[in-house]
């Protein structure tokens, strides 16, 4: 069998943990900060673990990094 291509757009956004589990970035702060409460801006700092309905889509498209 050929090798399976890994989607470039998944692997420049997402990571994978030691166990298993997929970290990303929080949507909403590419621009228009001033919009968004405070609340909301210090709530997405950092990275947050998907959940697993998302966390199987993001596998399938990163076939090596499991």
């Amino acid at each position: 069998m050929p090798k399976m291509k890994t989607k470039s757009s998944a692997k420049k956004r997402f990571r994978m943990t030691a166990t298993g589990k997929v970290k990303a970035q929080p949507a909403g702060k590419r621009h228009g900060m001033i919009k968004r409460s405070n609340d909301f801006l210090r709530d997405s700092r950092g990275t947050m673990i998907l959940s697993k309905p998302d966390e199987r889509i993001v596998k399938i498209y990163m076939p090596y990094d499991r």
